[in-house]
C-alpha cells in the first residue's frame, strides 16, 4: 500500500506542479488572461503541500525522486496537452529518470 500511495501522490504532485507551471506559461508567453497565472500559482502551492503526504519522512529523498517523476510527467503533459511528440531520446531519458525514482524510493533499506 505504501508504494501505491507514493505513486498516487507523485502523480498528483506532478499534475499540480506541471499544470501550474503550464498555466503561468500560458498567461505570460501565450497571452492568456492574467488570472491563468494566478491559478498556476495556486496549483504550484498545492504541489508543495502534496509532497508532504509522502510516507517517507526525508525531504531530500522525496524531492530527488520527484525530480524523475517531473521529467517523465512533463513529457507526458506536453504530449497530452500541447501535441508534443517526444523522440526516442526523450523516452529513454524519461525511462532512466523513472528507474532512478524506483531506486531512490523503493530500494530495501535497513531500519534506522
Amino acid at each position: 500500500m505504501s508504494i501505491l500511495k507514493s505513486v498516487v501522490l507523485f502523480v498528483l504532485a506532478a499534475a499540480a506542479e506541471i499544470g501550474g507551471a503550464w498555466l503561468v506559461w500560458q498567461s505570460v508567453r501565450e497571452g492568456r488572461p492574467w488570472w491563468w497565472a494566478g491559478l498556476g500559482v495556486a496549483a504550484l502551492g498545492i504541489y508543495g503541500f502534496v509532497a508532504t503526504f509522502q510516507p517517507d519522512a526525508h525531504f531530500g529523498r522525496i524531492l530527488a525522486a520527484y525530480g524523475g517523476v517531473f521529467v517523465a510527467g512533463s513529457l507526458a503533459w506536453g504530449m497530452i496537452v500541447d501535441g508534443f511528440r517526444p523522440d526516442r531520446w526523450d523516452v529513454i531519458g524519461a525511462a532512466v529518470c523513472l528507474a532512478g525514482v524506483a531506486v531512490i524510493m523503493f530500494a530495501p533499506r535497513a531500519s534506522a
